[in-house]
């Protein structure tokens, strides 16, 4: 059950969220391009996922048009409903797919999302990617229609730049609306929005930012430094990637190791910790899973608080990876 004193409020608005998510672009198998890139897991299994989140406290899901051309959010929308969860008692973003479109088609498409997540509210709706034929005012104005037409509750964006996001922000107040929140990648080893202008555009603007990617494609996990035969099953670029950083990242893992065993934590767990609490309450998360047990030790990470001088310790050492 989620935990009412650990929920988080979505940018300017009542929506109340777990800082830790589920980001279900994995259960997308068998579906348009992206699925191509994920297995096909059993339904059972899925289900078993969704209400493994939901039974550790997670009311926060993350899906997208683009993740299997709705099978992330039909299979989102099953698991939900076999877990019994009620549409008041979740959060559910999903996103709008701009790339050679342009604004008049978020109408046009809102029905399609709408079917797929099966009776489910779309809280927030996010434009995916900076790359539309239309401006970020004729976007805004479109979603801004689907909120007073009482088909979505908010409005987002994701993988926006600050200026876009002043546009973005800028254009939904002339509606009488609020910027909610900007999706980016974001995690102890890729820390860009610090220094790009996103994060501290965020602040002033009171715009959640949900953090993607957060455990740096299982980096993050230690498990190929403690394990390094898993890299072998890798090949070609990635493989090259993770071998060259996991040299890289070996101090910043042994002190989340370190620090894992004074609260009966794993790597992973301190690594999303870190994440959720290093700047207030501004940042959530959404990790992945493709196994119930990792849906689990996502939602255990919420149950424990690092000190602000094991957050600082992290900071510092992730700030000096070569």
């Amino acid at each position: 059950m989620v935990k009412t004193n650990q929920l988080r409020r979505l940018g300017k608005t009542d929506l109340m969220v777990s800082p830790i998510g589920l980001g279900v672009m994995e259960l997308s198998g068998g579906g348009g391009l992206i699925g191509r890139m994920f297995p096909v897991i059993a339904a059972e299994d899925k289900n078993a996922i969704i209400k493994a989140a939901l039974d550790g406290g997670i009311n926060f899901f993350d899906t997208a048009e683009m993740y299997g051309a709705g099978v992330s959010e039909r299979s989102l929308a099953d698991g939900l409903k076999a877990a019994g969860a009620a549409d008041k008692d979740v959060i559910i973003e999903t996103k709008w797919q701009p790339i050679l479109r342009t604004a008049n088609n978020i109408g046009k498409t809102i029905d399609d999302r709408l079917r797929y997540l099966g009776g489910y509210t779309i809280s927030n709706y996010m434009i995916h990617q900076p790359l539309s034929f239309s401006s970020p005012e004729a976007e805004m104005d479109a979603m801004a229609d689907l909120v007073d037409a009482g088909k979505i509750r908010s409005v987002g964006v994701s993988n926006f730049n600050p200026a876009r996001m002043r546009r973005a922000h800028a254009a939904l107040a002339k509606r009488g609306l609020p910027l909610v929140l900007n999706q980016v990648r974001y995690s102890l080893i890729h820390r860009e929005i610090e220094t790009n202008g996103i994060l501290e555009t965020a602040k002033e603007l009171g715009v959640t930012i949900v953090a993607y990617t957060p455990l740096g494609s299982g980096l993050l996990t230690g498990k190929y430094h403690q394990h390094p035969e898993l890299l072998e099953k890798k090949s070609g670029i990635r493989k090259s990637m993770l071998v060259g950083n996991v040299e890289r990242t070996r101090p910043l893992i042994n002190a989340m190791a370190e620090i894992a065993g004074r609260y009966d934590a794993t790597i992973g767990q301190v690594a999303l910790n870190w994440l959720i609490h290093f700047n207030g309450d501004m940042v959530v998360t959404i990790p992945g899973a493709t196994k119930v047990y990792q849906a689990q030790e996502s939602a255990a990470a919420m149950n424990f608080t690092l000190s602000a001088e094991e957050l600082a310790r992290l900071s510092e050492i992730s700030g000096q990876l070569k």
